[in-house]
Formats: structure tokens, C-alpha cells, sequence
């Protein structure tokens, strides 16, 4: 054990919530990537190769050369406060909890952490802990479970956790692929902007890639994600022949899950078809994957195979439709542990059903 928190008879007892999110660099320089990527490649749920095989892979072809190349990619989207997907977190935190503060009669304590850099979630759980969080609700958010996102955050929390002699009660959030507010804010986001900048005659929608030996496996990701495309595509009243659901992001020579979007941008438009839209719903904030390989590399493919116009659709980020989703999947996992604050018209309403369908007052 190496936890040294003192449990002090009488403190109070505080409930908390720890947003995960994938992780970035500190800056966006080959010396702060070295160590990110060093970090990410060798988590055995990213990468399923026998070290024996991977490890001379990666120390003597991938981190010698990789982190330069990743840094240009960073500072064409750096912000002046930082990385995107940092930026974009830590201000969904902050809204987050004060959404939680008007619902709830004695809100939790919000926080975030990164699965890979900082604020790590060692770093984040002790805080927690020290502040007094007895139970603490875990949301990665990766709206579409893998195991090598969802399951390797959790699997740092759980080591975390491990070395603590006083653990705090946890509950843990799957995924929400599917959550009618979660798949209604997409939809929204797209409406709002094809309001904006007219519509596309194909509307990509690509998520993340993982190797196809995963899914033969037994991992649900390529499932959950072609259910987030449908849904999303039937809330937008699209055809099966005004979306494709894609992957991007691959890595190495193995086959991904298919099809790739690269590949994909690349044949319509060759093919002539004139505008094309990309949206990546499994991606709740912007970050490297979406405002250079999507926005940036992806633009590229699709205008020099002879295509005229490319869009790219910006994640949730701090969309308030986005953060109400968010609230109410907190909520609903906080159940039984903080008390709910119903509206007096909710309550009202639903008083004026139960007395119609028999109920006494």
C-alpha cells in the first residue's frame, strides 16, 4: 500500500465525478511527445503484440522518429491555452459541474484526468481522495467502448486505486453510444451547421480505428459504432446513400476496421462527387485526430483526388445540448448516492399522472 491518507473519524463525506479523457502532450515538441507516445504505445490493451515482437518495434523504429513528425502535426492546432482536447476538457468539467450544481441539492466534486499525461489520473484520485470522496462515478469519454480507450482508463483507475488502503466506492460508466440527448446534441450539431454553410452530397461519418483482430475478439466497438452512425443518420433523415460510416487513424501494417476513411474520401473523389461533409461523433472534443487528420489531411485527399469542396463538422466540444447529455448521464449514475433535484413543474406533472392513472394524494 502507498496511499497515505489518514481516515479522521467525523469528516464529511464527499461524492465525486472524474471525466477521463484519452490524454495529450504538454507541448506540442518531439521532447514532450517522446514520453506521450512511449507512455501510449506501450499500454498492452493499444497495442497486442508480444513485447518480445513490439518492443524492438518501438524503440528502435517508432520513438526514435515518431515524436518530431507528431510534434508538426500538434502546433498546426495548438491553441494559444493549450492542447485542443485539454482545452476543450477542462472547460466541459467546469461546465459540467455547474450544470450538476443547479440540478443537484449537494452537487459533487467535478474533475477530469487523462489517461495518458496530465493530469494523470493518480494525480486527479488522490486529490479526490484528500478532498474527501468516499464514492466517485468514472465517465470516460469515449461514447463508444473499445478496450484499448475505455477499458485501458479503467484499468489505470483500478491500478490507482489498488495501492490505496482506503478506496473509495466506484461506479463506473461503460459507454453511451446510444443515449437518445448524446445522439440528439450530433444530430443538432450537424443541423446547426449545414444551417450555416448549405449541405453536403455525402455526409462522412468517421470514428476512430481499431484492428480488425479486435473485433474478431470479441470487442464491441465496431458494433457500438455502426449503431452511433445509424442513429445519427436517421435523427439527420439521411438514406443509406447520403452517409458512410468510416475509421480513421490507422497504424501499422495489420488490417483495421474497414472502411477507411482516408481511402473513402479519397474514391468519391476521384468518383466527382462535389461536396463532401466529415463528422466524428466518437470524439466528444477536438484534438490532433479530428483539426489535422480529419480537417487538415483529410481535405487534402479528398481535394486532390479532384473533389471541389470539403467540410469539416466540429465535435460537441462545449455545445450546451452536449454538456445537458452529459448531466443526465451523470445523474442517472448518481442515483442512490446524491439526491435529485426535481423541477416543481416536473414534480407537479408527475403527481397529476398518478392521480389519473388511480394513485391517492
Amino acid at each position: 500500500m502507498t496511499s497515505k491518507s489518514i481516515y479522521q473519524h467525523g469528516s464529511p463525506n464527499r461524492t465525486g465525478v472524474l471525466l477521463i479523457n484519452l490524454g495529450t502532450p504538454d507541448a506540442p515538441t518531439a521532447q514532450a511527445l517522446h514520453p506521450y507516445l512511449k507512455e501510449f504505445l506501450s499500454n498492452p490493451r493499444v497495442i497486442e503484440v508480444p513485447k518480445l515482437i513490439w518492443w524492438p518495434i518501438l524503440y528502435g523504429f517508432i520513438l526514435p522518429f515518431r515524436p518530431s513528425k507528431s510534434a508538426e502535426k500538434y502546433v498546426k492546432i495548438w491553441m494559444p491555452e493549450g492542447s485542443p482536447l485539454k482545452v476543450h476538457t477542462e472547460r466541459q468539467t467546469k461546465l459540467l459541474l455547474n450544470q450538476l450544481q443547479i440540478r443537484l441539492q449537494h452537487p459533487p466534486i467535478v474533475e477530469y484526468a487523462m489517461n495518458i499525461g496530465n493530469p494523470s489520473i493518480a494525480e486527479v484520485l488522490t486529490k479526490m481522495q484528500k478532498q474527501g470522496c468516499e464514492r466517485i462515478l468514472v465517465i470516460p469519454l469515449f461514447p463508444q467502448y473499445a478496450a484499448s480507450s475505455t477499458a485501458a482508463a479503467l484499468d489505470n483507475v483500478f491500478a490507482v486505486l489498488s495501492k490505496m488502503r482506503n478506496m473509495p466506492e466506484i461506479r463506473t460508466v461503460k459507454q453511451y453510444h446510444d443515449h437518445p440527448r448524446y445522439i440528439a446534441a450530433l444530430a443538432q450539431n450537424v443541423r446547426d451547421y449545414w444551417d450555416s454553410h448549405g449541405r453536403p452530397d455525402k455526409l462522412i461519418i468517421s470514428f476512430h480505428g481499431t484492428p480488425r483482430a479486435n473485433l474478431d475478439k470479441g470487442d464491441p466497438y465496431h458494433c457500438a459504432c455502426q449503431k452511433t452512425g445509424r442513429l445519427l443518420a436517421e435523427a439527420l433523415a439521411l438514406d443509406t446513400k447520403q452517409y458512410a460510416v468510416c475509421f480513421q487513424s490507422r497504424f501499422g501494417k495489420a488490417k483495421w476496421l474497414t472502411p477507411y476513411t482516408a481511402s473513402t474520401l479519397r474514391q468519391l473523389g476521384k468518383a466527382g462527387v462535389s461536396r463532401v461533409d466529415v463528422v466524428c461523433p466518437g470524439f466528444v472534443s477536438d484534438c490532433l485526430e479530428t483539426l489535422e487528420e480529419i480537417a487538415l489531411e483529410g481535405k487534402d485527399i479528398f481535394i486532390q483526388a479532384g473533389g471541389k469542396e470539403f467540410h469539416y463538422i466540429p465535435c460537441l466540444n462545449e455545445r450546451n445540448d452536449w454538456i445537458q447529455a452529459l448531466a443526465d448521464l451523470t445523474c442517472a449514475h448518481l442515483q442512490g448516492w446524491l439526491e435529485i433535484h426535481i423541477p416543481d413543474e416536473v414534480a407537479q406533472l408527475s403527481r397529476k399522472r398518478a392521480l389519473e392513472m388511480g394513485a391517492k394524494d
